[in-house]
């Protein structure tokens, strides 16, 4: 923990202005931008402290969005996916408008509503460098993209691997009536594109093969089980193939 400057006395907590909001140390917070029209900067509070005109300060370390790091925002990046920075700051409280969640990617796919101050990280970032941590993910379908717990993904029922339904030339709504789904290596394209409008099933969903991996959370295991899956169900697939995110 940082020490606390001469002049400066810790606090324990501070309210927001015009709320009865309490931030501490370890929540997340939305910091006013330097933009009017820009989105709410992101930080976690490290350390609240005043000064002995009961000036209170924050440090901070900030979370990147996508658009803010090198490279940008790809496609497997979700809307509400954050990085967290190694770049701390410190700013008066009075720029904090309110308080969020960021959520560990396993836990944000657990949610049953994703609220408007709710994001999640999955990896760390160093602005200096452009450096991520981890620096590789697993990748699925045949475009071989990381997860977008944003995108709808089925199953295919011989080999268990994962597709995106445009990636098989299906529409989202067709995908969503498919009672079972064979992939172009197990089938015909018959096979591919064959759905009933029969209502999906319930149970649980068997992943090809569950292993542990360093670039992804752990499983998260639900019960669950339809041929139509969000790609949030599908944290502990592993198929061998990987993406590196380097700083092209």
């Amino acid at each position: 923990m940082a020490k606390t400057r001469p002049g400066k006395r810790d606090v324990d907590s501070y309210t927001i202005r015009g709320t009865n909001k309490v931030v501490r140390a370890g929540d997340c917070v939305l910091m006013r931008p330097s933009e009017s029209d820009s989105a709410p900067y992101v930080a976690r509070v490290e350390k609240i402290e005043a000064d002995n005109r009961n000036n209170v300060r924050v440090r901070v370390r900030w979370y990147y969005r996508p658009e803010e790091a090198v490279g940008g925002r790809r496609q497997f990046h979700g809307a509400k996916e954050l990085f967290l920075s190694d770049h701390y700051d410190v700013q008066s409280a009075h720029t904090i408008e309110g308080k969020c969640t960021v959520h560990s990617f396993k836990n944000y796919t657990k949610l049953e509503n994703v609220g408007p101050d709710d994001y999640y990280c999955r990896f760390e970032y160093k602005p200096a460098s452009g450096a991520f941590l981890p620096d590789r993910v697993a990748v699925y379908c045949k475009c071989e993209m990381p997860y977008n717990p944003d995108d709808l993904m089925i199953q295919c029922d011989e080999c268990k691997d994962w597709y995106h339904p445009a990636c098989v030339d299906l529409t989202i709504e067709q995908a969503k009536q498919l009672d079972h789904f064979l992939c172009s290596e197990h089938g015909s394209d018959e096979d591919v594109k064959k759905s009933h409008k029969t209502p999906l099933t319930n149970g649980k969903a068997e992943p090809k093969r569950r292993r542990s991996n360093p670039a992804i959370p752990e499983a998260v295991m639900q019960e669950r089980k339809n041929t139509c899956m969000y790609a949030t169900d599908l944290l502990s697939i592993v198929q061998g193939r990987e993406l590196v995110l380097c700083l092209d």
